[in-house]
């Protein structure tokens, strides 16, 4: 849902959830055409996940229902539920990435880290996301730090990305 160039602050910048900031939030894009993804996107840059206090505000401002909002968070991969850690890597799980390696390098990436794909590492420092491609499949496997595409990914540039997200 969110590319790197709209990726906005870092995780470790968000606000709190306040409901009168969501309220704002929602307010801001309500009068867009198709509001119900540009207000989940900017509710998303604001706290750095969908709180599910936000559903029925956005049901009744959009005059929706509440499944049909929950429908569009739960479908899209990209939308959180919690907050993620102070760094996003997400690694490509699609074909073309495992057949090229990404597989080892995702097991290398949850034992350096001692997280599982789609959790967040214990100190807050990374949260390691699965990525069902982000079309560098001719250079294969690849992945994505805090917004940044990296194709050609080895044990090497992993570990260079692992110690990033440490920093």
């Amino acid at each position: 849902m969110q590319s790197g160039m709209q990726q906005g602050r870092r995780n470790r910048d968000r606000a709190p959830w306040d409901r009168e900031v969501a309220l704002r939030v929602i307010r801001e894009h309500v009068h867009r055409e198709g509001p119900l993804l540009p207000i989940l996107h900017a509710l998303q840059d604001e706290f750095g996940y969908i709180d599910t206090a936000a559903e029925p505000l956005i049901a009744e401002i959009l005059n929706i229902t509440r499944a049909e909002v929950h429908g569009v968070v739960s479908f899209y991969h990209d939308f959180r539920r919690q907050p993620a850690g102070r760094h996003v890597l997400k690694l490509c799980r699609a074909e073309a990435c495992q057949s090229a390696g990404g597989d080892p390098l995702a097991a290398r990436a949850e034992a350096r880290l001692g997280v599982r794909i789609g959790g967040t590492a214990a100190d807050g420092s990374v949260t390691l996301e699965p990525v069902y491609c982000l079309g560098l499949c001719a250079t294969a496997p690849s992945a994505m730090l805090d917004g940044r595409v990296i194709g050609r990914l080895d044990e090497g540039r992993l570990d260079a990305l692992l110690a990033e997200t440490q920093e």
